[in-house]
């Protein structure tokens, strides 16, 4: 296998794999044999999470097996040639898995606390600029300076080791490490229950939810989304502004999941629930960085709306919103999910120039977002003649030729 196939390929290469006719596979998936046929061979996108679970759980494969997202991530001069194998090398250490365990060497220095916020709000920052290979570079540090944090500064230090999880689940669900993103959230959000701060067990609650959904498991998802509602929702008449965004941000993150499941009413009562925060709210903001706002609401309508096969929706909302008060990588996601609606209707020139456009503002994003690469490749198999210079060179530079 490599990562110059479509979905529809790999679902091909898989059903031969396990030896399935077309007829048997279309049949396990409420589809007929000539749908089936047209995904396989590029004549219909299949960009439907929702659909694409139903047909892994079919072949009994992962999400992950049919979206293929690349986890080769670029070496650049922030990263350095360290990535993703060191930070799966830290979550791997016997000394992560509790601060009984981690060993400073003699003449170390204690963590110093305010160094330590700082390099963790320097990480989040980064992400949020969507320059992985910094992020990449930096959590393995980060992880090891928060579990010795705690030896010396106890409960202070709790806070920062949950959000240093944090950060490498943000990182480990953009490049499809999903089973990393999941210890990695799963030892956050035991931190976060150790600091008594309903804010961090919110923010790591919210990452939880991320994490199933990069997993592929909606249905849980939409479940914790409720269930996390219920443990905050007391915080709210107390909260300040950033309780309401973690409480906010969390009901966008279950709406994508309600959505996922085909569950429409929950879709929009938790669009709702949202609205409502971000209406308390007002102005734009990004506490706690999640990108909170009433502008994140809308862009969450145009998701959601694709998950759902509502194309014409997210083909009119979609161009409309204006997300320049948004970190990089929320404006760089929504002009993903926009150019997958153009895509879906026949408008790939238009299509393209936001895919380029979003390239130059956030090259890394693009290069390992699965729906970038995924309409790249369907656009390449789709030519009758030589490409245009644009779509190939942007194929070139995604490694997809």
């Amino acid at each position: 296998m490599t990562n110059a196939l479509t979905i529809g390929e790999r679902i091909a290469w898989y059903r031969r794999r396990r030896g399935v006719p077309q007829e048997v596979l279309a049949g396990r998936v409420g589809r007929t044999t000539d749908w089936l046929s047209k995904v396989e061979n590029n004549r219909i996108d299949l960009d439907r999470l929702s659909v694409i679970r139903n047909v892994a759980d079919a072949l009994d494969i992962s999400v992950g097996d049919l979206i293929g997202e690349p986890t080769l991530l670029d070496w650049n001069s922030e990263g350095g040639m360290r990535t993703v194998p060191a930070l799966r090398a830290t979550l791997m250490d016997y000394r992560q898995l509790s601060p009984l365990l981690a060993t400073p060497s003699c003449d170390a220095e204690p963590i110093n606390l305010d160094d330590l916020r700082r390099e963790v709000e320097a990480v989040f920052d980064a992400y949020q600029a969507s320059r992985y290979g910094f992020v990449a570079g930096r959590v393995p540090l980060l992880l090891a300076d928060a579990v010795q944090a705690v030896q010396t500064h106890g409960a202070q230090a709790h806070r920062l080791r949950a959000l240093s999880y944090q950060a490498a689940t943000s990182l480990l669900t953009k490049l499809g490490e999903s089973d990393l993103a999941w210890i990695a959230t799963e030892r956050g959000l035991a931190a976060a229950q150790q600091t008594g701060d309903p804010v961090i067990l919110g923010s790591l609650l919210r990452s939880v939810v991320h994490a199933l959904l990069s997993t592929g498991r909606y249905a849980p998802a939409v479940q914790l989304t409720e269930a996390a509602a219920g443990v905050l929702h007391p915080e709210l008449p107390r909260g300040n502004r950033t309780m309401l965004s973690i409480y906010g941000s969390l009901f966008l993150a279950g709406s994508i999941a309600a959505a996922r499941t085909n569950d429409r009413q929950r879709t929009h009562d938790f669009l709702r629930e949202a609205h409502g925060m971000a209406q308390r709210l007002g102005a734009d903001a990004n506490h706690m960085w999640t990108a909170f706002d009433p502008t994140n609401v809308k862009i969450h309508r145009v998701a959601t709306a694709m998950e759902l096969g509502d194309v014409q929706v997210a083909v009119d909302l979609g161009p409309t919103i204006d997300t320049s008060g948004l970190p990089i990588e929320r404006q760089v996601r929504h002009s993903l999910e926009v150019a997958r609606a153009l895509s879906a209707w026949n408008k790939t020139d238009q299509a393209l120039a936001v895919v380029l456009d979003a390239e130059q503002r956030a090259r890394e994003q693009v290069r390992h977002h699965y729906l970038s690469r995924q309409l790249v490749l369907t656009w390449m198999r789709r030519q009758r003649t030589k490409p245009s210079h644009a779509l190939a060179s942007l194929a070139q530079r995604l490694n997809l030729e």
